[in-house]
């Protein structure tokens, strides 16, 4: 399973995806309301001309499109379960033209002034669903008013103002300025809807980076207070133990007191080591100038940070001309933390990190045959404070802040892993 944590959205309890995709689902419960309201309106208008205005109109085979557009409404949740919601809708509103199409060919076609309806469907396809959607509406809509002019049902009364027989030029002023004003709402309203989208965009990213920022901030927060509260204890325990070593070895002469008692300073000592390394890791490297280093120095000198049980199975790979300009303290600490991780869960076998210039960016490959990771376990390797680890082993922030560095330095951090075949690390950063 592969997984790009890289500019992923952390606020899970808060439903902030953008209109484009928010609205459909939002807008369906209120295009079904609509629709029934239009087919009512349609109905009452029909019998009206019908029965109190006196005009002649073919209700048997008027009821056929208008029943289709009550099927369609009542099988909406089905389209929607088998088509999603942006299809569901762009069925619906080709469903609804065809019908508009239908119902005014059967009475008097152009000339029935209800032909602006069909603006509504444009419309809301411009504000809810896609370009491509709201085009072809357009056309469709466009299409499908001209073929009134050679297709309709006359009725009489809405003739009046039009010759018996030849061009109308006030039917055909009508089409064109229908065409004319599909257009404008579909390019003005498009256009609109589509800059509104890129800013929701942009806030989103800015909430979701508000956000980082503010578990960075508890994350050094908790290292400093860590450090406070702990530093002074365990110097305390650190002079007391090293008392009773000296006692037990000069006056009590008690072998075994003198074990227990560097017993608990090597523990002190640990303990002071985690701390270092907690807040150290606390805050978010930023501050550091970049540096031109020659990528094969700074493979080696990683290597070499390393314990010699790790360093001799840490195999480093990378063209020998290869330089970059980088923040090298914090790709150094990164890149440890990666390849940490990879000995944790691959401590018998050699583990691969190379690094390769591809499409302009360049990128470190940590390559182990370890255990693998779970597809629930990768969906949240990025988080802070997510571990796999023993107590005691590993805080889970080490991925966090390579995350935080990658995005920080517009790269990527990908995980591909398989469980019982292991896991790759892809940390790509760009060169320019």
């Amino acid at each position: 399973m592969r997984v790009a944590v890289t500019e992923r959205n952390e606020l899970s309890d808060l439903d902030l995806r953008p209109a484009s995709e928010l609205a459909p689902s939002l807008a369906l419960p209120w295009l079904m309301r609509l629709r029934y309201g239009v087919l009512l309106g349609q109905i009452a208008l029909l019998l009206a001309a019908a029965f109190i205005a006196q005009i002649e109109l073919p209700l048997a085979w008027l009821a056929l499109p208008l029943s289709i557009s009550l099927i369609s409404n009542l099988l909406q949740r089905q389209l929607i379960r088998r088509y999603g919601a942006r299809r569901a809708i762009g069925l619906t509103l080709i469903v609804d033209t065809l019908s508009l199409t239908a119902v005014l060919a059967l009475s008097g076609g152009p000339a029935n002034p209800f032909s602006l309806l069909y603006l509504v469907q444009i419309t809301f396809s411009a504000v809810v669903l896609s370009k491509t959607w709201t085009w072809s509406l357009g056309a469709l809509s466009v299409a499908s008013f001209g073929f009134l002019f050679w297709a309709h049902v006359p009725v009489l009364a809405l003739e009046g103002h039009h010759p018996a027989s030849g061009f109308s030029i006030h039917l055909y002023g009508m089409w064109m300025a229908f065409v004319a004003a599909a257009l404008l709402i579909t390019i003005f309203i498009g256009k609109v809807s589509e800059v509104l989208r890129g800013h929701e965009l942009e806030v989103l990213r800015l909430q979701t980076q508000l956000s980082r920022n503010e578990k960075i901030a508890s994350i050094a927060t908790l290292a400093a207070g860590a450090a406070h509260e702990l530093g002074t204890p365990l110097t305390t325990i650190a002079i007391v133990a090293h008392e009773l070593d000296l006692y037990a070895e000069n006056h009590a002469h008690d072998e075994h007191l003198a074990s227990e008692a560097r017993l608990i300073r090597s523990e002190v000592d640990r303990c002071s080591g985690i701390l270092k390394a907690m807040s150290a890791q606390g805050a978010e490297m930023i501050g550091e100038a970049p540096t031109a280093i020659r990528i094969s120095e700074l493979l080696e000198s990683l290597r070499k940070s390393f314990p010699k049980v790790i360093s001799e199975k840490l195999l480093t790979k990378s063209a020998p001309a290869l330089t970059a300009m980088l923040p090298v303290d914090s790709t150094r600490k990164v890149l440890a933390a990666l390849v940490q991780n990879s000995f944790d869960a691959n401590s018998e076998n050699a583990v691969e990190l190379l690094c390769e210039r591809v499409d302009g960016n360049l990128r470190f490959t940590v390559k182990d045959s370890g255990a693998g990771m779970s597809a629930e376990t990768l969906r949240h390797i990025a988080e802070p404070f997510f571990t796999t680890k023993s107590p005691g082993k590993g805080m889970g922030l080490g991925t966090f802040l390579a995350r935080v560095f990658a995005e920080n330095m517009g790269g990527s951090l990908i995980f591909d892993s398989v469980p019982g075949k292991g896991t790759t690390v892809i940390l790509e950063l760009p060169l320019e």
